[in-house]
């Protein structure tokens, strides 16, 4: 449960790190691309991954799928916020929790206890009731919020297959995430340097360091904590989800000074009380 707190942590910061870039001119392609830079680097120097482990047998089409859908949905998640606005992708990112507990009931064959059901049918109204708030934009692009949501479901349930693949370490594993999503950014800014005349920014280097190091204690704790619970994937996504919004909501509240409805603490109770039933199924 320690990983999974962690991870929860991480994630947190990685959102607070791109709502305080928000008052800044940022460019979102720098900063994706300097947060891999950072995270592959962080993977190499912490863990020096072991590079004659990597043979034919390991699993290519996730690594290469990650690869290529960690940056992708970075950069939808950010379409998304521009032109739905960020309550609505917010939703959308957090409601992709069906798609890996479906995945974790027909494709894990993981048993599901009474007190796993209660949690499941607390949390998915909490989830309802927390991020019930106006949005501060109306244009109908729902293209970009349905995509964040499958694209994190999918991303979810990949990390899974990761951890589960035993013969080469995870930490290699990650590794070569992250040296796969580098270059496909590096293309996106080079593209935008190159026939938009975009100019780079050393304060988006900075942004992009700050959540490289979170993005890569968020992605680490996620794939301990899914070892830790293997026979159990469901507890890690619902745990999660659940908790990101409970710990986002109350950074909000207390440092961003958010207002939130009444509606939307109840959604918070609600979100605690589904936390303490997973947490117990585990006894």
């Amino acid at each position: 449960m320690v990983f999974l707190i962690l991870s929860i942590i991480c994630s947190v910061s990685v959102g607070v790190i791109f709502k305080i870039a928000r008052n800044y001119s940022i460019n979102i392609p720098q900063i994706i691309a300097a947060n891999y830079l950072i995270a592959l680097s962080l993977c190499y120097f912490f863990f020096r991954p072991d590079f004659a482990e990597i043979g034919e047998e390991i699993p290519w089409k996730i690594y290469f799928s990650l690869g290529v859908l960690m940056p992708t949905i970075f950069l939808f998640l950010a379409a998304s916020i521009k032109n739905v606005g960020i309550v609505k992708t917010d939703a959308a990112q957090r409601l992709s929790l069906f798609i890996p507990i479906l995945a974790a009931w027909l494709l894990f064959d993981e048993k599901f206890s009474i007190l796993k059901i209660a949690a499941f049918g607390i949390a998915f109204p909490a989830l309802l009731f927390i991020l019930n708030k106006p949005s501060e934009k109306t244009s109908n692009k729902w293209v970009y919020p349905a995509i964040v949501l499958i694209g994190f479901g999918i991303i979810d349930i990949l990390f899974k297959q990761i951890a589960l693949f035993t013969d080469l370490r995870y930490t290699t594993s990650l590794f070569i995430v992250f040296g796969l999503a580098l270059p496909i950014m590096l293309v996106v800014v080079g593209y935008e340097m190159g026939f938009k005349k975009v100019k780079f920014d050393y304060k988006n280097l900075l942004f992009g360091s700050l959540v490289g190091i979170f993005n890569f204690g968020n992605i680490l704790f996620y794939l301990k904590a899914h070892q830790s619970f293997a026979e159990n994937p469901s507890t890690v996504f619902a745990g999660m989800n659940m908790g990101v919004i409970l710990i986002g909501s109350l950074t909000g509240i207390f440092i961003f000074k958010e207002k939130l409805s009444k509606m939307n603490y109840a959604g918070l109770f609600l979100a605690l009380i589904a936390i303490v039933l997973i947490v117990l199924s585990q006894q």
